[in-house]
């Protein structure tokens, strides 16, 4: 399939002037990048910070993982774009065996589709005409982009803009698990499903169901058993839904936290995992199935380079990089090679560091190597990642989708 990628629309997306890159031709995914050519070659240690960095190696090896964990399961694997914004990340992990991606709104959707990925399941629901209106445009440009439905109402909108445009659009039904969207399980469920089924410009095409609140639970143990019990009316609500005679193609939902447990939920089909290809310092911290105390089922990628700027207190360093280069979600970022480090980030420039003790004495202009708290809003701070190989920058990835919260 060909990947369009158009510079202009770039730049329009970033906000960037012209001339701060070029397209060298094809990435290995067979997608365009947008590469700085006075950067490319430097070691990630002489890079301008804050930097966004990503270690190549680490993330292509959790890229593996996650389907080498899964195999001979049944389960396929559909990652959520909301992590990377990025349509060579998913390029990426469509070439590893995806089945499709997940976007979590519109504007990530387009940006996917217009760049070449061949299916995008819509997780969040569009309500407005506008919004309903363009994804059915949406539809019509790209067959592959299929929407969420999770009420009546909502139901008989898309049917009458699907119509309207001319299309038949591919809707899942989305069930509520943790009270915050979706359709209650059980009749009302069956019911919007079978709406669904009956307009004749939509194609019912399964059910998604995520729980978010089990993702960062502490303990694999506690999270399996939360998933299990959270998922009974669910799969209820499925066996119900095959036993009316509806053709439940797409079962999907779970995360980074439980991708692992779903093939023992009857009927589940695919994993929507995102932050497995970064990692994080909130999900390093929930345990895996052999590891109590640490998450390493898959290894964080992310990072973010930083540069002390002031030394004047002890035990304490003050660094160029705060709540505007890695959120202010909690735990803190971890800097790499200092275990006793606390870092804070939560002024909007400046990043405070306190220690008992450090491995070195640091001065200003030292680089600190700052694994990131929560990977999916922090990489929605910056416009590019620097991809890293043995020390050195490879590639620059455009965060294309950056700021597409609509």
């Amino acid at each position: 399939m060909a990947h369009h990628f158009d510079r202009r629309k770039f730049l329009q997306y970033t906000g960037m002037a012209g001339g701060a890159f070029f397209l060298p031709g094809k990435s290995p995914a067979g997608q365009p990048l947008l590469l700085s050519n006075s950067e490319i070659g430097l070691s990630k240690w002489e890079l301008e910070t804050p930097s966004l960095c990503l270690e190549l190696e680490v993330m292509e090896a959790n890229l593996k993982k996650v389907h080498q964990a899964l195999e001979g399961s049944g389960i396929g694997v559909r990652p959520h774009v909301k992590t990377h914004k990025s349509p060579y990340l998913a390029q990426l992990q469509m070439d590893a065996g995806a089945v499709g991606v997940c976007a979590a709104k519109l504007s990530e959707s387009e940006i996917m589709l217009e760049n070449g990925i061949p299916q995008v399941l819509m997780t969040g629901v569009n309500v407005t005409k506008g919004k309903i209106e363009k994804a059915m445009a949406l539809r019509k440009r790209h067959p592959g982009f299929i929407q969420a439905v999770d009420n009546p109402k909502n139901a008989a909108e898309l049917q009458d803009a699907a119509r309207s445009a001319g299309v038949t659009a591919d809707v899942v039904v989305d069930l509520d698990v943790i009270k915050r969207s979706g359709v209650p399980t059980g009749k009302p469920a069956l019911e919007l499903a079978q709406l669904v089924d009956r307009a004749p410009n939509l194609r019912f095409l399964g059910i998604l169901a995520y729980d978010g609140g089990a993702q960062h639970m502490r303990g694999h143990a506690a999270r399996k058993a939360r998933t299990i019990q959270t998922f009974e009316p669910v799969v209820a609500t499925y066996e119900s839904m095959v036993k009316s005679g509806l053709n439940v193609e797409i079962f999907s939902g779970a995360g980074t936290g439980t991708y692992d447990m779903m093939g023992e939920v009857p009927g589940f089909t695919d994993v929507q995992v995102g932050s497995y290809l970064f990692m994080d310092t909130q999900y390093m911290a929930i345990g895996s199935r052999d590891n109590d105390t640490l998450y390493d089922d898959f290894d964080p990628s992310l990072t973010v380079m930083c540069t002390v700027i002031n030394t004047n207190h002890p035990n304490r360093l003050i660094t160029d990089s705060g709540a505007k280069a890695f959120t202010i979600n909690k735990p803190g970022g971890m800097v790499i090679g200092e275990p006793d480090f606390s870092y804070n980030a939560g002024s909007d420039e400046y990043g405070t560091i306190t220690f008992d003790r450090s491995n070195k004495t640091y001065r200003v202009g030292d680089r600190l190597e700052v694994i990131v708290p929560h990977c999916d809003p922090v990489i929605n701070l910056y416009v590019r990642i620097y991809g890293i190989r043995r020390g050195k920058v490879e590639m620059i990835i455009p965060v294309m989708a950056r700021g597409m919260s609509r």
